[in-house]
């Protein structure tokens, strides 16, 4: 089912960032092909046995914490993984309307929060090349709380720094684990962002409301 959000019953709004309000090609990317690329560089590989390597290793880690983490992955492939991520950032881009979307939130007193699983090195990477950091009362990163999204405890780990009434918020997120976790917390208002990047296959919602583009949930 397609979004339909009654915007006088909602208070708080929880935003994931990567594939939600930024376009996923940078992370795909950096992580399917530049970074295997400096690991066979660096390992005398072919980018075809490294790419094989490094897809393998984020496959076991998928779900959990270290899949997001730059220090691990760092450590797991002996690479300076922040460092490469500032090399091709230029890449890093909104999708469009996201700007109208915040800043619409804001003029209507909304609270606005970024939950992301994002490492913090990420995190400050995509806030210095794109404006949606002004239009926050505050930036999570799972990774304070130790939890990723996919871990229902991390909804209530929250509140200890941004209270908030579930059922008065709205998540929206293109990971689906992290909103059945919310639904199962109680968060109320769940949306699926379901068009990561112009480059990349949509998602598939499955049971959760879902919008393409926001110019289609911009409260009027």
């Amino acid at each position: 089912m397609t979004a339909k959000l009654d915007w006088s019953q909602i208070d708080t709004v929880l935003l994931d960032m990567d594939g939600t309000l930024l376009d996923l090609h940078f992370d795909w990317h950096f992580w399917m092909e530049y970074l295997p690329q400096a690991y066979a560089e660096r390992n005398g590989l072919s980018q075809e046995e490294a790419e094989r390597i490094i897809h393998e290793k984020i496959q076991q880690q998928q779900g959990t914490l270290n899949w997001y983490c730059l220090d691990y992955w760092s450590e797991a492939l002996q690479l300076p993984v922040s460092e490469l991520k500032r090399e091709v950032k230029h890449l890093i881009q909104t999708h469009p309307d996201v700007i109208n979307f915040l800043a619409k939130l804001k003029q209507l007193g909304k609270t606005v929060v970024m939950v992301t699983n994002a490492h913090r090195d990420s995190l400050a990477i995509k806030l210095e090349m794109t404006e949606i950091g002004d239009y926050f009362d505050h930036l999570i990163s799972a990774h304070d709380f130790g939890l990723p999204k996919e871990d229902i405890r991390i909804w209530s780990e929250i509140q200890t720094v941004q209270p908030y009434d579930p059922k008065h918020t709205l998540l929206i997120d293109d990971n689906l684990h992290a909103l059945r976790t919310a639904q199962q917390y109680g968060i109320q208002h769940l949306l699926c962002a379901v068009h990561v990047s112009p480059k990349l296959d949509k998602i598939d919602p499955q049971e959760f409301d879902h919008f393409e583009t926001y110019n289609e949930i911009i409260p009027l």
